[in-house]
């Protein structure tokens, strides 16, 4: 058996999955346990977190049900991004103090393969934004819009969701890159607020007011040519309504019904898009990690020069992190959520 690291503790706190959700997640759902923590196996490294992301699609991983990402094991660590420093390396290229980021998150220490975790430069940027603004989110944003919505110059967009993670980034990259029009929906007067004030929207509204289509078609009277997708429900059958003829809409996520247990009642106009020959295309991240090197360098110097801000919720402390997990679900973020490991 191999003995623990002297410097770090022979154990160590992870979350596990206790049960599956039948509709919203509860606190009983999830277990925090004690594991073993110990020195690496060649080709691997040790990492204490220092911050972890909780994002929508992990809730989808909570379902025994087969989808493009496997489904969390029940009495098992969860998994997620996460960010920290190196304690220990056992493979090559990988110093005790390096930054990195990698995908075992929902725990304090994580034993790595090397070949899964990324060396990130924390002296640039703080260490996590890579979970954000130049993380899974911000990559999500940047090719969903540019690649998978077709986005060119004089483009109207509309942006659901568009105080968060990703759909903040989304909005900006559309300005910086040329849109006429960019509007998004959010869920407070004072995340709407923020939107055209802080991050440049050109209109904005609270799509708990109701009648979505109807606040839709007063901030884009003549239409849209992209809608990014991040709720689905009543937002996609607006969208559809406001597209313009080969208009495209990115279908990113549908965070409106991920705890829902019956079928969402929209979109009701899915014939809207045969007359308007529209483009529905979903979209996962993980098929256009070929963009990395130019959405860092684009996006990372947006960031330099001030010109892209992003926002963070850090949620403080390990026990905190379904809480904060659930409050993403709420929609309690502005812009990334994430947990600082106290």
């Amino acid at each position: 058996m191999t003995e623990p690291i002297p410097t770090v503790p022979a154990t160590a706190r992870e979350w596990q999955l206790a049960a599956r959700p039948q509709g919203w997640p509860a606190d009983a759902d999830f277990a925090l346990v004690e594991a073993p923590v110990a020195a690496p196996e060649p080709g691997r490294i040790l990492v204490r977190n220092e911050y972890l992301s909780v994002d929508p699609y992990m809730r989808g991983r909570m379902n025994d049900v087969k989808s493009y990402a496997p489904p969390y094991q029940l009495g098992e660590a969860m998994q997620g991004g996460a960010v920290g420093r190196v304690v220990a390396s056992a493979a090559e290229g990988f110093q005790v103090g390096d930054a990195v980021l990698h995908g075992l998150g929902w725990r304090e220490y994580a034993d790595v393969p090397a070949q899964h975790a990324i060396k990130v430069d924390a002296s640039a940027v703080p260490i996590e934004a890579y979970l954000g603004v130049l993380g899974m989110p911000g990559l999500t944003a940047y090719a969903g819009l540019l690649r998978a919505g077709r986005f060119q110059e004089g483009d109207a967009v509309f942006v659901s969701g568009a105080a968060g993670a990703v759909g903040s980034v989304v909005g900006q990259v559309a300005k910086l890159r040329g849109a006429s029009l960019v509007v998004g929906s959010a869920g407070s007067d004072e995340k709407v607020r923020r939107l055209v004030e802080e991050f440049g929207f050109d209109a904005a509204f609270n799509y708990k007011n109701g009648d979505i289509a109807g606040q839709l078609a007063k901030a884009a009277p003549e239409g849209i040519d992209v809608y990014f997708d991040n709720v689905g429900g009543e937002h996609l059958e607006a969208a559809i309504g406001a597209l313009k003829v080969h208009g495209r809409a990115v279908l990113c996520g549908a965070i409106a019904q991920y705890n829902d247990t019956t079928p969402p009642a929209a979109p009701r106009n899915l014939a809207m898009v045969i007359g308007k020959r529209l483009s529905l295309n979903g979209m996962l991240v993980g098929d256009h990690y070929d963009l990395q090197p130019e959405f860092v360098a684009e996006v990372g110097g947006w960031l330099r020069d001030g010109r892209l801000r992003f926002e963070e919720t850090v949620v403080d402390g390990f026990d905190n992190a379904v809480d904060a997990f659930l409050g993403l679900l709420r929609g309690a973020n502005t812009g990334k959520m994430l947990v600082r490991i106290g």
